[in-house]
């Protein structure tokens, strides 16, 4: 099954950037070909300890996830969507987002929404529902 997931980030109720700085951080140790890595790079191929694989791109306002496998590397992109504060579309159509989002959704974008407190595997499972057997 190819999953892929997008991140995003709102500020009154408007889509933002990401911040790069925290991308770079976060995703540069877990380059899978770290020798095709420049400073200006939007497009990551990461790999876990475990060997498992996601390829990351990130937009003008939008994060990309694309073909993660089963595996450690869910870890990393959910680390990831944390640490941006950043909110996930499922595919199943909810956006999990962390509660102190809520005031920043655009209009009628917080019916479909699932809040937490922080972003974390466990969350994500219980908001993907059916989705969640393609993580482990």
């Amino acid at each position: 099954m190819s999953y892929s997931l997008s991140f995003y980030s709102f500020s009154d109720g408007e889509l933002s950037e990401p911040d790069m700085d925290v991308v770079r951080s976060l995703l540069s140790p877990h380059a899978a070909a770290p020798e095709r890595t420049t400073g200006a790079d939007t497009e990551f191929w990461i790999r876990a300890a475990d060997g498992s694989e996601a390829e990351v791109n990130v937009f003008e306002n939008i994060i990309g996830v694309e073909r993660p496998q089963v595996g450690d590397v869910w870890k990393i992109i959910i680390e990831l969507a944390d640490r941006l504060g950043a909110g996930i579309l499922i595919p199943n159509g909810t956006f999990l987002c962390r509660e102190d989002m809520r005031a920043h959704l655009p209009e009628g974008m917080e019916d479909d929404s699932v809040f937490v407190p922080e972003i974390t595997l466990e969350a994500f499972e219980r908001a993907a529902g059916p989705f969640k057997h393609s993580l482990t």
